[in-house]
């Protein structure tokens, strides 16, 4: 094996962090000595120690003089657990292969700094591509201070996701439906409109999968959610928040707050509706670095409209519909070259159902 097979190894163990680092990234290490992986390690979830501590203390024998390949610049602050570069120069490791750089500003190469100082052999930059794009939710918060955004949605092949009664249960087939709660798991945030809540009543929460639940958010510029809608209950195993604006009812805004659910009031666009900008901002300060929008109609044309979506999965069934509630809506495209542009980055077949995750190009 090569330093590049070593570094793909790590990648494959940061990527069973999925879902479960967040709001850290995902990081894996490898240790190799005399040619022979004598340790390894990745980041199990939020608070738990870190790639390079687990790949340490999972040694096989004495690490002095070994190299260490991991995907991410190891941290040098102390948090829920002690500085990594400590450990590392402690140990005695001789050399140090990094997959990219941390682009939080408490890092960016400061760590490298530290890990050269007492000698150790530093690399940077094996197989980034591949390590920025594992954590390319990390990136987008760190360098814009917002998440990344996913639309997600389940349309026939004639593009409605659902008839012109509003019916859209079950669209999709049972092994895409475990397929977006898995995809719902990975994700920090979930997102919907008021007109989803009141059509489907959803609980946005992860079911037909293990995983953790990500945070409810609600656009609702005129506070239509009900009292008693699902998305308001269980806030203990999910919070959720309801973004609004000046529009909202008073009396109903006292009562729904009565019931802990934390709501927003924020500016209106120029359709009067919640200024996605705005709520994105937010979203990130509070460390919310990747966001799940799952409808409906309308919200997803505004992400588009807007330009705020990074990535796109569209799960198309094997039926047409006909006159129904079309996916998009209107996005004032006149010409053919001026369509919003998609990435196709892996398509397969989950149950009866096509499933597309693109990449949107603006």
């Amino acid at each position: 094996m090569h330093d590049r097979d070593y570094m793909k190894l790590a990648l494959r163990l940061a990527r069973r962090g999925l879902g479960r680092t967040s709001p850290n990234p995902m990081v894996g290490a490898v240790i190799v000595k005399d040619g022979r992986i004598i340790g390894q390690g990745y980041h199990r979830f939020f608070g738990g120690k870190h790639a390079e501590i687990n790949a340490l203390e999972n040694a096989t024998e004495d690490v002095r003089g070994a190299t260490m390949y991991v995907t991410l610049e190891p941290c040098r602050h102390w948090g829920k657990t002690p500085p990594c570069v400590d450990a590392i120069i402690k140990s005695g490791i001789g050399r140090v292969a990094i997959g990219t750089l941390d682009p939080n500003p408490s890092m960016s190469g400061k760590s490298v700094a530290l890990l050269k100082e007492p000698g150790i052999q530093t690399l940077v930059g094996m197989l980034e591509a591949e390590c920025r794009t594992l954590n390319e939710a990390h990136f987008k918060l760190m360098t814009t201070g917002l998440p990344l955004v996913r639309l997600k949605f389940a349309q026939t092949l004639d593009g409605r996701i659902a008839t012109s009664t509003g019916d859209s249960r079950w669209l999709s087939s049972p092994q895409a439906q475990r397929y977006a709660h898995r995809l719902r798991s990975r994700h920090d945030g979930v997102l919907v409109g008021a007109g989803t809540v009141l059509a489907d009543d959803p609980e946005l929460t992860v079911r037909l999968v293990r995983g953790r639940n990500p945070s409810r958010i609600i656009l609702d510029a005129k506070l239509r959610t009900p009292l008693e809608a699902k998305v308001l209950k269980n806030q203990k195993a999910a919070p959720t928040l309801i973004a609004t604006t000046s529009k909202a009812d008073g009396p109903k805004l006292a009562a729904i707050k009565r019931k802990g659910i934390e709501v927003l009031t924020l500016a209106e666009d120029e359709h009067g509706e919640v200024d996605l900008s705005e709520l994105l901002r937010i979203l990130g300060q509070r460390g919310i670095s990747s966001l799940l929008v799952e409808g409906g109609a309308a919200v997803i044309t505004s992400f588009l409209r807007r330009h705020l979506a990074d990535r796109l999965t569209a799960i198309i069934t094997p039926k047409v519909m006909g006159k129904g509630l079309e996916t998009v809506g209107e996005l004032n495209i006149t010409e053919v070259n001026k369509t919003i542009r998609l990435s196709f980055e892996k398509v397969r077949r989950v149950g009866e159902d096509i499933v597309i995750e693109a990449k949107v190009m603006y």
